[in-house]
């Protein structure tokens, strides 16, 4: 047997010949895997223990020449890459394992990857096919067989296995260097800028000896910055204003005026929406709602009109709900900084998962991905099943903002409403204490309760995984104000409601109890494309009391409950309950004092919160919740809270009537004061998606990113690369201390992935040219200084967007022609140094908000429910709407149209509008014939080009003016000479053609259509 062949590689798991299966074998970095702890059989990790000689041959005959036929070119000591850090020639690099973890189980054929592989239960190796069933069952056998080797040396790579040294990895890529201050470059033709931008540009071009191109035309640069900031064309009498100014200082109060504009929100918006996947509807199967998913979206608009400036921006996505002090709307004063929340759950969602862990595991991935590719630009969820194959971000990274999330929940909140009911529950809360108190000084004594019972069995006891009789004040956790700021406590005044009026009791329970003083709560939804979920039907918003987090550990959950509502047992957070595979985690609630019962058997070992809510203007009480009390343990409870009612009805007997006749004044001074403060409660709120706090928890990390094999819990903290040391979070989720760590003046991410992207909108590609990768997969910056000066500047100014587009929109770069000098290009093809300012085609969006603006259908209305989308007969599937929307979207800007996932709109997407899965700061920008063919052949194209050409006919009796205001509204220009010349001809020819007149309605809609067609409507030089 040769040497060589003795030196064959192993694992078919990750073998291949041929460069098809090096790069297959990528995939299988993690097949490497699974966790080193999984050789403590093997007393030494490189240690071959003695085998008995038959089992040798075997290995010999069996084994070592299917591994070597399948692996030893991509992981064999001889590889030139050793692709997933696996060398595999040798059984202790087999038990060590590769980038994720031991290969191999001694004894233990199902549980080692190498064999969970070739029978592609997970990966699937060989990739160039599966190997034959008796080549899997030799392996297998040797595996179970404890993998006999013969004691031989083991080979010496030719190259070492790749380390991951985030340390290094953080020294030498530019993205992670803290932001330097760099002061404009000197440059020769000093009188070429207006702004240290237009220096750092120039400075550059210079060193190239390439020249700028020179200043657009006036009706170009007007043009350009109508779309670039409102995403509209001028009017024609908009354009002919214009252009007929002479003052110096027109462009600067254009500016002015659109950056004012109430539309400026409007396009901006788009921009930011792209980033965190908005959408309308969840995808999947029957593409349930997202409900009020459009208040997120009005939100940013207001946000970006307001010029909120940035941190405070992001501080509101990350952790609006829970600002000490939220920013509030300045005309109806509702809270603003909560709705910024709901970008976090604009993702997709299942609605039966059968691996409901995975499912979360699979939903904060993507919450995490638009995070980071949001604010920071990184792609942190790259590092989901092994540290960053290319960047400084490890697994623990990833890990630690997944306990961000597992700590959070979601809701729908009554934003109108909250603040103001927040300040009411608050003075409620004191005045209750207050008569509580009043109550306690007519008392000679208060009774000792935890001598008025018998104590509990130790055993009992232990299956109280929720006691509110002691649960801890950062616990008592509800969504509104109706279960009060704490559990009443058996022995407190409360006022209660009799047919004889209002009277003092005393309470004769621990518990969580709702409040009737918020009845009548309404809480309004936008309309319903499609509603399903057995949570939809349950008015939850602003009546809900939470439990903390508990491990299901039995499955037999019980509550002891006493009113009327349900309760819903949110496991891994999953909360789209439609079918019968998890309808056991939602029960009614009926009639007194109870148990009432969840089978969570399928659950054990799952994290879990229950979530209680009356029915409407019910009473609702919650004791205790269980995880594997018996009968007998229930009924020990059960006579416990018994034990201490009767005591405190005992001691409210003995009460004298002198004590009785204040408590009636008391009570009667209660109740009015509890009305006139009821007076106040908002009791009517709009709905929206947003974010709430929940148990504070760190999450495990998952092996090879396997939501069956949790490791190691991992502290919440930032990426290490920039502070990774975990946060001190005093209670909750942390996200506020998150938002703090992605906003630092240190973090050298944020600030430059922002004024990067407005740089991308405005000249048509970034500084750095992949807004969403900062790494070392996406592009270097092309002027790295004047990213830095950016990103300095906008701190020191406030972080004010609006400012700095107003600052980039003036520069001279900006206002460059898109003419090219023929050296320039020759030399610098892709115009990296900024030679020239490129030519820019259309979004969708403006494309169709122009046809708008042009028939005169723009309804300018700003914000509400979205305009459902217009379905045509070839968009059908499942979950499809079940009326259309009208064909021009009653007018509305295209920002107001549905957006719903297995639904989107023909036109826009044609139009490389991107479908939202997942972050998009750089939209695709094609050139396709079915773009054409839709300006060509769509019907509400050729609708609005009639309605443009019946405005033409009744404001002008002459051609030539027709002709000029149908230039200057498509074009932002008069028609030149020629441009008349061809358009009159055409319409006198078509008109003889047609055998009409030259006023025809139909000649001078084909007209309009064909200016619709041209380059130049959907083009920006």
């Amino acid at each position: 047997m040769s040497e060589s062949f003795r030196q064959s590689s192993i694992m078919t798991i990750i073998g291949a010949a041929g460069a098809t299966a090096r790069l297959a074998s990528s995939l299988v970095v993690s097949v490497a895997m699974a966790s080193c702890c999984l050789a403590n059989d093997i007393s030494v990790a490189g240690e071959t223990p003695s085998a008995d000689p038959v089992d040798l041959e075997f290995f010999e005959k069996e084994v070592r020449p299917l591994l070597a036929e399948h692996c030893f070119e991509c992981h064999g000591s001889q590889s030139e890459t050793l692709q997933a850090g696996l060398q595999v020639d040798n059984r202790a690099s087999l038990l060590e394992g590769g980038d994720s973890g031991a290969a191999l189980i001694p004894g233990d054929a199902d549980g080692s990857l190498i064999i969970e592989a070739v029978r592609y239960e997970s990966y699937e190796m060989p990739p160039e096919g599966k190997l034959a069933d008796e080549e899997i069952e030799a392996l297998s056998r040797w595996v179970e067989m404890g993998a006999p080797w013969p004691d031989e040396v083991a080979p010496t790579p030719v190259t070492s296995r790749p380390t991951f040294d985030l340390d290094d990895r953080k020294t030498n890529h530019w993205a992670w260097q803290a932001i330097e201050s760099p002061e404009p470059p000197q440059v020769q033709a000093t009188d070429w800028p207006r702004d240290e931008i237009d220096s750092f540009i120039l400075a550059r071009l210079e060193e190239a000896g390439l020249p700028p191109a020179a200043d657009a035309d006036r009706h170009v640069l007007m043009r350009r910055l109508y779309f670039d900031l409102i995403g509209m064309p001028p009017t024609a009498d908009q354009a002919a204003d214009f252009l007929s100014q002479s003052d110096p200082q027109a462009v600067e109060n254009l500016v002015d005026e659109l950056l004012a504009s109430k539309h400026f929100g409007e396009h901006w918006a788009r921009h930011w929406l792209d980033l965190v996947r908005y959408a309308e509807s969840r995808g999947h199967e029957f593409d349930p709602d997202i409900r009020n998913a459009y208040q997120y979206r009005d939100y940013v608009i207001r946000a970006l009109n307001a010029d909120v400036p940035y941190d405070q921006f992001v501080r509101e996505q990350i952790a609006g709900d829970l600002l000490p002090a939220p920013r509030l709307n300045p005309d109806q004063d509702f809270n603003e900084s909560i709705l910024g929340t709901g970008f976090w759950f604009l993702g997709e969602w299942v609605h039966s998962p059968v691996d409901i862990r995975k499912d979360e595991s699979d939903r904060f991935d993507n919450m995490i991905d638009v995070m980071s590719k949001t604010f920071l630009g990184v792609t942190v969820a790259c590092a989901r099943c092994h540290d960053h194959k290319f960047d400084a971000i490890s697994t623990a990274d990833y890990y630690s903002l997944s306990g961000f999330l597992q700590s959070s929940d979601y809701r729908q909140v009554r934003f109108e409403s909250i603040e103001n009911n927040r300040e009411i529950s608050e003075e409620l809360a004191a005045l209750d204490a207050r008569y509580r108190e009043r109550v306690a000084e007519t008392l000679p004594n208060e009774p000792a309760l935890d001598q008025l019972s018998t104590p509990l069995d130790e055993a009992a006891a232990a299956t109280v995984v929720v006691d509110y009789a002691e649960i801890a004040s950062p616990e008592y956790m509800q969504d509104g104000f109706i279960f009060g700021e704490r559990p009443r406590h058996a022995g407190d005044a409360v006022l209660a409601r009799t047919d004889a009026g209002a009277t003092i009791q005393l309470a004769k329970r621990n518990a969580a109890t709702s409040d009737r003083f918020w009845d009548g709560l309404e809480s309004v939804s936008g309309p319903a494309t499609n509603k399903r979920g057995a949570l939809v039907k349950i008015p939850q918003s602003g009546r809900t009391l939470r439990t903390p987090t508990f491990l299901v550990e039995h499955g037999n959950v019980a509550a002891r409950v006493d009113g009327q509502g349900h309760v819903f047992a949110c496991v891994d957070s999953h909360r789209m309950i439609a079918g019968p595979l998890h309808g056991q985690v939602v029960r009614p609630i009926k009639g007194e004092k109870q148990w009432v019962q969840l089978d969570l058997n399928r659950y054990v070992g799952h994290r879990v919160h229950l979530e209680f809510t009356p029915s409407t203007d019910a009473d609702l009480s919650v004791v205790l919740v269980t995880d594997g009390a018996t009968d007998e343990m229930r009924a020990q409870l059960e006579q416990h809270e018994s034990e201490i009612a009767d005591s405190v009805a005992e001691y409210e007997s003995a009460v004298d009537s002198a004590v009785l006749e204040q408590w009636q004044q008391l009570a009667a001074d209660w109740a009015v004061e509890r009305e006139k403060l009821s007076e106040r409660v908002n009791r009517r709120s709009a709905l929206a998606i947003a974010m709430s706090d929940g148990s504070g928890e760190d999450d495990h990390i998952l092996i090879r990113g396997n939501s069956s094999k949790p490791g190691d819990l991992e502290p919440r903290h930032f990426l290490t690369a920039i502070s990774g040391e975990p946060l001190e979070i005093p209670t909750g989720s942390g996200r506020l201390q998150l938002a703090e760590a992605i906003n630092a003046a240190d973090n050298p991410l944020t600030r430059r992935v922002i004024v990067n992207r407005t740089w991308h909108h405005l000249m048509g590609r970034g500084i750095v040219p992949t807004p969403d990768d900062f790494g070392v997969l996406g592009q270097r910056p092309t002027h790295p200084g004047l990213l830095d000066y950016l990103a300095t500047e906008f701190a020191d100014e406030g972080q004010s967007l609006k400012d700095l587009i107003r600052r980039i929109v003036l520069s001279r770069t900006y206002q460059m022609a898109s003419q090219t000098d023929a050296a320039a290009v020759a030399a610098d093809p892709k115009n990296l140094l900024w030679h020239h300012r490129p030519v820019q085609r259309l979004p969708g969006e403006a494309i169709r908000d122009s046809l708008l603006v042009l028939s005169g259908r723009l309804d300018a209305t700003l914000f509400g429910p979205s305009v459902p989308v217009h379905l045509t007969p070839f968009m059908e599937g499942r979950g499809r709407p079940a009326h259309s929307g009208p064909r021009d979207g009653k007018g509305r800007r295209s920002i107001y149209t549905a957006v719903r996932r297995n639904f989107l709109s023909p036109f826009m997407t044609t139009f490389d509008t991107p479908t939202p899965f997942s972050t998009m700061g750089r939209r695709t920008v094609s050139n396709v014939p079915a773009q054409a063919l839709i300006l060509m052949n769509d019907p509400l194209v050729v609708e609005f080009s009639r309605d443009w050409a019946e405005r033409a006919i009744e404001q002008f009796d002459e051609h030539v003016e027709r002709i000029d205001w149908m230039f200057q509204s498509a074009f932002g220009r008069p028609a030149s000479e020629q441009e008349r010349a061809i358009a009159a001809e055409y319409i006198a020819a078509q008109a003889s053609a047609r055998e009409t007149t030259a006023d025809s309605i139909d000649v001078w809609a084909d007209l309009a259509h064909a200016l619709v067609n041209t380059k130049e409507f959907i083009y920006i030089p």
